[in-house]
């Protein structure tokens, strides 16, 4: 379909989800129907669980994975820890929600994903919100059963009813319905932050000149004529954001920075579920309000006695940087995307040093454990250390409660790769480019302590260092025809010394029928790769055993990506058998005939198969070569 046609579409679906009906009718439909009368924190907390949950040993919530990465342990707190229990109507669900995180961390990005998955859900059958027609803040229409009457109501439909009818509605029922509520016209209405349903946002600005009415309504001053008083409800604006953000979900942007006045009428709301609004009684009000603020602004908040009674409202959730570097190349990858620079080539790796280099700089030195933070940063990541395993990450993640809370932010690597690119007037870009920008960029961002510019310094030296392994790698792979088929052929001959070896048996050639002793020549220039020790070799043979063992028994065959130190030994053998080869062939300034077919070999096998441009493959090349040379 053009997108003409799409709109119509978009138009008749529309037209079909539409629903009106009385108040009778609409209680026919919550019989068949129940989860229609949900409260707001129940209506999030289905939408993100109706989006789906994964579970492999940690929660994955489908929600957020196209928009937030790395905060799944964040997440899980906040999704369980504040919207399911807020949802089965327990004590949280009466406290504001604070996030607290650094710049640029995805507190932002947590409200608008939430905001645009209302207004989506709310046109889903699950999601489905019903409203009493005509009202401003779009009330419950439950609200229309009277208070006597509502525990019989929750015996006949298993549906608790909070809140009492506003002052408005109140009114109409008596002067448009003679009283009677079964015929009040009830609608389907969906959710939209443009249209001012369901969902607010409140942003504070001057003290001196922003007026509560922002938050609660105010008189309409040209209907008092009219209706006689201003306590007459139709004199009333009930256009504030509290009013509107009624049923659904509240913004509080900045919270922290707003006038006290405006703080105080989120007591009443979180804790009794209303608020007061002109010359009325308490107004109902059923929704979430979210907030988010920075650590500094929250230390300083929360060391003012005079806010004691705020802050016993609020449910804190810290919201981290992102500690994973394979996440923090998504966070990079969606940033560019969204960007102009789309269009620029990017060589690989080239976003992976750079958030090898940002999460260096998250993450705090262990005190407890023998670990560094390189080591550190790739146990994060999900990689196999030697001597570590899954539970001593556990551990690291202990020891420090606030890491992730400073750091480096996503927006400044994005702009420094914007700046070498617009800088230099480049169409592709690789690490080095972006760690000399990272590098520049160092005196020129403001919020950079200078007691922070010499880690930030050593940092990119190891991210540099990092990136030489990964070249130098990247070029082996493509030296050497059919790579894989090479390395595997290496692991299995490898692989039928180290069983001959454990089981004290030979081999037999496969030509001649001899038998041989097992090749401790091949196996130790395999194992010396990654500093296996002569005294370590034994266990390290057996522990190959025990994994291909395990293996067999889950009916998996154990493949050259199965045993992570043993996949590197063996890329680090086959390029040291190579090494000359490439030395020779890269740095070359006048390469002869043969020299200069393989090098175009290389770089249309770099191009096809590992997603390099021919500018960037030759100065891959080139890099190698020089690291070699050297």
């Amino acid at each position: 379909m053009d997108i003409i046609e799409q709109i119509s579409h978009y138009r008749e679906v529309n037209e079909k989800l539409k629903w009106e009906g009385t108040f009778s009718e609409y209680l026919e439909l919550i019989k068949e129907h129940p989860h229609v009368a949900q409260t707001a924190h129940a209506r999030v907390y289905n939408m993100i669980k109706d989006a789906g949950i994964k579970e492999d040993g940690k929660k994955s919530y489908q929600f957020f994975e196209e928009g937030i990465f790395g905060l799944e342990d964040s997440l899980e707190r906040l999704i369980e820890e504040y919207f399911h229990s807020a949802a089965k109507r327990l004590d949280v669900k009466k406290r504001i929600l604070l996030l607290m995180g650094p710049v640029s961390g995805g507190k932002s990005t947590i409200v608008s994903m939430l905001k645009r998955g209302l207004e989506e859900y709310s046109r889903t059958d699950n999601g489905a919100v019903y409203a009493i027609k005509g009202c401003p803040m779009h009330e419950d229409p439950l609200h229309l059963i009277p208070f006597h009457l509502r525990e019989q109501f929750f015996e006949s439909y298993g549906i608790k009813v909070e809140g009492a009818l506003s002052p408005l509605n109140r009114l109409r029922v008596e002067q448009e319905y003679d009283g009677r509520i079964e015929d009040v016209i009830v609608e389907r209405i969906f959710f939209s932050e443009d249209n001012r349903i369901g969902i607010g946002t409140f942003s504070p600005s001057d003290p001196k000149s922003q007026d509560i009415a922002d938050l609660t309504g105010s008189i309409d001053f040209s209907t008092i004529a009219e209706f006689g008083s201003e306590s007459d409800p139709r004199a009333y604006r009930f256009d504030g954001e509290l009013n509107k953000a009624n049923r659904g979900l509240m913004e509080f942007q900045e919270m922290l920075k707003c006038d006290e006045k405006f703080l105080w009428h989120l007591l009443s709301l979180t804790q009794e579920g209303n608020f007061k609004a002109g010359r009325f009684a308490l107004i109902s009000a059923d929704e979430l309000i979210i907030a988010h603020t920075n650590e500094a602004e929250y230390r300083s908040f929360i060391a003012n006695n005079k806010n004691e009674a705020l802050h016993s409202r609020m449910i804190v959730m810290p919201v981290p940087y992102n500690l994973k570097v394979s996440a923090e190349e998504k966070i990079y990858e969606k940033m560019i995307k969204q960007s102009d620079i789309a269009s620029v080539h990017i060589a690989p790796h080239a976003l992976r040093i750079a958030a090898m280099f940002s999460v260096l700089t998250r993450l705090k030195e262990s005190k407890k454990h023998k670990v560094d933070v390189m080591k550190k940063l790739k146990l994060y990541d999900g990689q196999s250390i030697e001597g570590f395993h899954q539970q001593d990450v556990v551990e690291l993640k202990r020891e420090f409660a606030d890491e992730g809370m400073s750091g480096i932010d996503p927006r400044y690597v994005i702009n420094r790769i914007s700046s070498a690119i617009i800088r230099n007037n480049l169409t592709s870009i690789h690490a080095l480019d972006i760690l000399r920008s990272l590098k520049d960029g160092l005196n020129q961002h403001a919020s950079i302590k200078e007691e922070d510019k010499e880690d930030y310094l050593q940092f990119i030296t190891l991210a540099r260092k990092e990136y030489d392994d990964l070249a130098k790698r990247e070029v082996q792979k493509a030296f050497v025809y059919s790579y894989e088929e090479s390395a595997k052929t290496l692991l299995n001959n490898y692989l039928d010394n180290v069983e001959a070896y454990c089981n004290k048996n030979k081999l037999h050639d496969p030509l001649t029928g001899e038998e041989l002793h097992p090749d401790e020549k091949l196996m130790r220039s395999i194992e010396e790769q990654i500093g296996v020790s002569e005294n370590a070799k034994k266990a390290f043979r057996e522990e190959i055993l025990i994994r291909i063992s395990a293996f067999a028994r889950k009916g998996k065959r154990f493949e050259y990506e199965s045993h992570e130190r043993l996949k590197e030994a063996i890329q680090k053998k086959l390029f040291a058998d190579l090494k000359d080869v490439v030395k020779i062939t890269t740095s070359s300034a006048t390469p002869d005939e043969s020299q200069l077919k393989r090098i175009n070999e290389v770089i249309a096998r770099l191009v096809d198969e590992h997603g390099y441009t021919s500018r960037s493959a030759n100065d891959l090349l080139k890099y190698v070569g020089s690291l070699l040379n050297r």
